[in-house]
């Protein structure tokens, strides 16, 4: 299910093994600051198109939204837990 904001922006919801998220493909020209990306620790600079993820049923509170790359998102199942890449 997909829910347009305002700015076009779609939210979709997606199961995972890992629960039901709610999904949001960030533009790069609508990136205005950096983010750390949980998935590889890495930085996702301003300008780059990314996606935000917040679990499905909240409204996404900046407590519980992650910013992350889009392949990170999507290997983070094959990802064991604690390991970091080093910067």
């Amino acid at each position: 299910m997909s829910a347009p904001l305002s700015s076009g922006i779609v939210t979709r919801s997606e199961d995972g093994p890992d629960g039901e998220w709610a999904v949001r493909h960030v533009p790069g020209g609508s990136s205005v600051k950096d983010y750390r990306c949980p998935g590889c620790d890495q930085t996702i600079p301003a300008g780059v198109g990314h996606v935000v993820t917040w679990p499905a049923g909240e409204y996404g509170s900046v407590e519980e939204r992650r910013h992350w790359h889009l392949p990170c998102w999507n290997a983070r199942g094959r990802r064991r837990p604690g390991i970091r890449r080093p910067r």
